[in-house]
Order: structure tokens, then sequence, then C-alpha cells
């Protein structure tokens, strides 16, 4: 079954009636949200209903919303999570209406307190066009939709001897401490255990935090300092019982930390999602902390419960923060004086790691530097967000260096939004400017807004002509071609990057802007069925992308080639040359690449008179065309590749056996 659903991060216990009833009320409506205090369970028990709930034919899809604090910015996290690359000129949340329309799926988006409107105004624009879709929401409070139902999630209940909250405490005390069950299997200490179950109200966080603490502690050294802690924190005036209750519990727990754990935690706050102890020691060293101690530290905050440690496949170790443990340690950090210098620690540490990005991307680490900025996301955005406000300089240079990162890997829209804004915030001109005014250009261009991009490509030869570097003048040219050639016009993008203007304007043959232009002019060369110097030019970018160790341009080159060979007859080549170019676009994710790719592969095997493979290689195309936006992208020459693959497959086995075969590959895709 399709889906995200990110991994169980610890042992469920008890909630089975509660389980029972939500997978019960997904099954019969189709907006639910679970409400309660920060810290009741209300994401595990949301995560773990839609992992063994009913089956849904499309899939279950996880948005999780807590680090996201820019309203604008939920379309682009909803398609993202679901798998939608936002390559469209028309507003996101409208392609998501209609990718959403005959699917049946459940979509849960969790921790949504900070963004309800916007959430409201999603979900109901979803749930109208879509019939199949459900949605589960988290938050700690109701979106105050007319079609929700409220499933409230309340405390472990712990009145009885074998409740669910001295079952939870029990467990994380002996995962703290093995030694720990001998105390448990004594009925009088049991009772004691009972007892801060029942101080604690029962809420799983505030059990867990306790339960990490009888590594140091006995039970009755736990009730007594405790209930003291209970008496000198409490605080009716300010919050609710149960608000207070896991507050009280938590700051029980900083108050036991030693000075320099109070201390990271507080400056761990800034980082608003996971994070690698690399990001850890730049952004929170400093006084009594040096870097050097600081990943001791933080291995004393996961022994404590304060920090949780994430093993991801392919991220390696990383760290994240619960929401309302994150909150206490803001606070903290705002009393201490400090949230402006860590907050801008943590962004010039990203924006550091996003200029290396750039400078590694067009070499052999692109695949590793793909997975690091997709896995830095959230910190990206977080960092970038505090730079438009206190340095915009930097905000801007900051997202023209992701410049691959919003047109390569899928998130055009996001870098869309930053770029405009820091354009408008920043300087208006040197390289900077310049090269953020291109990165918009190839949003533009990613999402078929010619127009748009004609006129950015204009504005960017302009500035870059003033620069005396030709690099942002090759880049401007690439820009420019595609903008004249994607509507037909060929002639005119060999003149702005073929290789009289390439050797006009110098540079290094194998910089960014010159492999691009010579990507453009392959193109160019195709659509004017000049085929063999297509492939000239395709062979000298693929050599040259070989020998930076390059993959993204790469995999272009070998498609250029496979479009080449088509031309001159030659099936068996362009369907190398096809897989060539797929295999290096799954590599990188890149969803336009991989619908180029399965059309061309469809009309090559078309060729070589496989008409059934054909058939379900452009199904399969079809649907990921639609996680793109436009099919083809409304190119003719690209509509006119696809369109030859399925006449030649439909005279090949017939209407019927076409039509089966393509439903077959579509749906292939989807599972």
């Amino acid at each position: 079954m399709p889906g995200n659903l990110p991994p169980e991060s610890a042992g469920f216990i008890g909630r089975e009636r509660e389980l029972g009833e939500l997978r019960g009320f997904l099954d019969l409506r189709r907006l639910v949200t679970m409400t309660g205090v920060g810290g009741v369970g209300k994401s595990r028990l949301a995560l773990r209903a839609a992992a063994t709930g009913r089956p849904r034919r499309d899939g279950v899809w996880w948005v999780e919303l807590s680090p996201l604090r820019d309203p604008g910015l939920l379309n682009t996290t909803v398609a993202h999570a679901v798998g939608l690359a936002d390559h469209t000129a028309r507003p996101l949340d409208e392609e998501l209406c209609a990718w959403m329309a005959d699917k049946e799926l459940l979509l849960v988006l969790d921790t949504c307190e900070h963004l309800i409107p916007a959430c409201r105004h999603l979900v109901g624009e979803l749930l109208q066009s879509a019939p199949g879709l459900t949605v589960l929401v988290t938050s700690r409070e109701p979106l105050g939709s007319p079609r929700e139902l409220v499933f409230e999630v309340r405390p472990l209940p712990y009145g009885e001897p074998d409740s669910d909250a001295l079952a939870l405490f029990r467990a994380r005390a002996v995962a703290a401490l093995p030694a720990a069950a001998e105390a448990f299997r004594d009925p009088e200490r049991a009772l004691l255990a009972a007892e801060v179950c029942r101080r604690l109200d029962g809420i799983p966080l505030a059990l867990e935090l306790a339960g990490a603490r009888m590594r140091t502690w006995t039970l009755e050294q736990m009730v007594r300092r405790l209930d003291a802690r209970f008496e000198v924190l409490t605080d009716a005036r300010a919050l609710l019982p149960r608000h207070q209750t896991l507050r009280t519990a938590i700051g029980w727990s900083h108050e036991l930390c030693e000075p320099v754990e109070r201390l990271l935690w507080a400056r761990l706050s800034v980082f608003t999602a996971d994070f690698d102890v690399a990001a850890a020691r730049a952004v929170c060293a400093g006084g009594p902390l040096p870097a050097a101690r600081v990943e001791r530290v933080l291995a004393g905050l996961v022994a404590k419960s304060v920090v949780r440690r994430i093993e991801e496949r392919g991220s390696g170790t990383r760290y994240r923060m619960l929401d309302t443990i994150r909150e206490y340690g803001r606070d903290w950090l705002s009393e201490l004086g400090e949230l402006r210098a860590v907050a801008d620690r943590h962004a010039h540490w990203y924006a550091a790691l996003c200029h290396a990005a750039e400078r590694g991307w067009m070499g052999p680490g692109q695949v590793d530097w793909y997975r690091r900025m997709s896995a830095e996301h959230a910190q990206v955005r977080t960092a970038l967000e505090h730079l438009l406000r206190t340095d915009p300089a930097a905000a801007q240079e900051m997202a023209g260096a992701l410049w691959f990162f919003w047109a390569a890997c899928g998130r055009v829209h996001e870098g869309r939004g930053f770029l405009e804004r820091a354009l408008t915030a920043g300087p208006r001109s040197g390289p900077a400017y310049t090269r953020a005014l291109w990165a918009l250009g190839l949003t533009a261009l990613a999402r078929g807004d010619m127009d748009a991009a004609v006129e950015l490509g204009r504005r960017c030869a302009l500035e870059a002509s003033r620069l005396g570097d030709p690099e942002p003048e090759l880049r401007a040219a690439y820009l420019r071609a595609v903008a004249v050639m994607m509507p037909g016009d060929p002639v005119g993008a060999l003149g702005l990057a073929g290789p009289r203007a390439r050797a006009a304007r110098g540079g290094r043959p194998d910089g960014t802007g010159w492999l691009l232009c010579r990507l453009a002019t392959g193109y160019a060369l195709c659509d004017e069925r000049r085929f063999e110097e297509a492939a000239e030019e395709a062979r000298g970018l693929r050599e040259a992308c070989a020998a930076l160790g390059e993959r993204w341009l790469r995999a272009y080159a070998d498609y250029l080639l496979a479009v080449a060979a088509l031309g001159v007859g030659d099936h068996g080549e362009a369907a190398r040359h096809a897989r060539a170019m797929l295999s290096g676009k799954r590599l990188l994710g890149d969803r336009f690449g991989i619908a180029l790719g399965l059309d061309l592969l469809a009309a090559a095997v078309a060729g070589l008179g496989d008409g059934e493979l054909a058939a379900r290689l452009l199904g399969t195309g079809h649907a990921w065309w639609r996680t793109v936006g436009r099919p083809q992208m409304g190119s003719p020459s690209l509509t006119a590749l696809r369109d030859e693959g399925e006449r030649r497959a439909r005279a090949a086995i017939g209407d019927a056996a076409y039509e089966s075969a393509f439903r077959g590959g579509a749906a292939a895709a989807t599972a």
C-alpha cells in the first residue's frame, strides 16, 4: 500500500478502546480531529490508527506540520508529503484538489493548532473535491469545520493496579534501568508507582519523563520530590489542570538537569525539526558549554527523554524534541536573553550549509547533497524566515544558492515564494541579486510560465552583463533559451545558447552555465531534427558531467541521446539511453525527469514492436505526469514524442489491449 507513515518511535501501550473507536470513526466520517493537551499522545494514537486501519486504495499519507510556521507554505508541504511535485503555474491548492479528486486515501495532518485557519480552508477544499478522501487531524483545538468529528484524547487511566498509565511508566522505567523491574514487582512499591501516575494525571509524556528518572532515583525519592515540586510550581492562575500538570512535570525534569544540560535544552529549542550533532555543536556551543562537550551533554538529554534519538536510513543519527518540551526550552532561552543570538547562529549555520551544497551540487556528492538537503528542509525554511526578518542580504544569497533545491528537487512553488521575498527585501544589484533572479526564472520554467521566464531571463541577462563574469551570463542565456524553445522556437534558442553564443561569452566548459547551455542546445537541435549534431552536443555534455561525477544533468544528456537515436530510427540505442536516464532521475527523485523518461522509453520500445510494454510505460508515465502538473508541460515537441509512442503501441496490439495495458501501468505506478 502506498504511503509515507513514519516509524513508531516506541512501543504502543494501552489505548485499545480509543484505538477501536478511532478506526471506526475513520470508516464512517471524512474528517476526524483528535484534540487534547500537549503530551497526551495524539500523534502516537493517530499513527497507530492510520497504520492498522482498513487499507485505502491510494494509501495513507502523513504530513508533519509542527516545524511549519508560515501558513503560506501549508499547500506545498502537503503536496510534497503526498508525492505531488509542484511544477504547475496554477495555484497549488487547485492542483492538490485535482490530484486527489479520484483518489481513495487517508490524509493525516499532524499538529495543526498553530495553523488552524489555513488547515480549515485547505481541508474544506480537499473534501469538497475528493469524495474518496478521509482526513485525520491532530491538534490542541478543533478546526471548527462543519464536517468535523472531534475526538478528544484523554490521559491514560491510572486508578487501577493494572492501569495503562502504570504500564507505560513501568515500561519507560525498565527501559532506562532494567533493574527497576524489581521495584514494580513489590506490592508496596507498586503503590508508590501508582501514586506517581496519579500525581502526573496519566499524561504519557510526563510519565515518560518520570520513567527516565529511574536511572538515578528510587520510587520513594521520586514521590517525595515530585510532591514537593508540585507544591512549589503549581500555578492555577495561568493554566488548566492538565496543562499545569504537564508543564510542571517538564519543569521538574528541567530542574533535575545539570546546568549545562539546561543550557543546551534551551539552545536546542531553535531547531524546529530533527537535527544532527554537527548542527547542535555549531549552534549551541558557547560560554560554559564548549563545542567539545555538546555531544556528551546531548547524550545526557537523550538519557533523560528530553531529546529523542532517531536513526534514519540514509540520514544517520539525528535528534529531535517534542513540541511541548521545545516550547519550554524556548521560554527558558528567552529568559536567558539568548533567543536572537542563538537564532542567528542557527540561520547562518544553515545558510553556510546551503552554500556548501551549491558548491557540491555539480560534483560526485550530488546524490548525497540531495538527500542531505531533503533531510534539512524544515531547518532551511526556519533559517530563511529568520534571515528575511533580520538580514535580507544573507537571505537573498541563501535563497539563490538553493536554485538546485527549488528547481531540480521539486519544490518550485516554495522556492518561488522565498525568492520573490528575498529579491524584494534584499539588495537590487550584484552577484547575489543576479543569482536569485536567475533561480526565480528557473522556477518559472519549471511551472511552465514561459512569459514570466522570458521576462526574468531578460532582466537576468541585463544584470549579468554588468558583472563582468561569463558564468552568470551563460546561466541567463540558458534561461532565455529554454523560455523561447518550450513554446516552439528552437532557432531562437540556438541563437542564445548555441556553440557560437557560448564561445562569444567565454567561461569554463565544465561550469554550470556552459553545461546548461549545452543541454538547451541539444534540445533545440532535436526540435530542428538535426539529430547528429544533437547527439554530438549530448555526448560532450555527458562526458563533461561524468568527469565531474555529476548525475542530474548527465541523465538529461542520456535523454537527448535517446531522442537523437529515435530520430534516426535506432530504437534499441534509444531504449538503452532512456533506461540510463531513468536510473539517474530516480536516484535524485526528479519527478519531471522520470515522467519525461517514461514517455521516451515508451516511444523506443514501441518502435521495437513491444506495444504492450509501451502502453504500460505510457500508463506509468501518465501517473507520474499527474504528480508533476501539466502533462508534457504543454511543449509541442514533448507531446509529439509521447503521441508517437501511443500511435505505434496501438498499431501493434490494438486499442482494447492498449487500454488494458495502459491502465495496468497507471495502477502499478501508484501501488
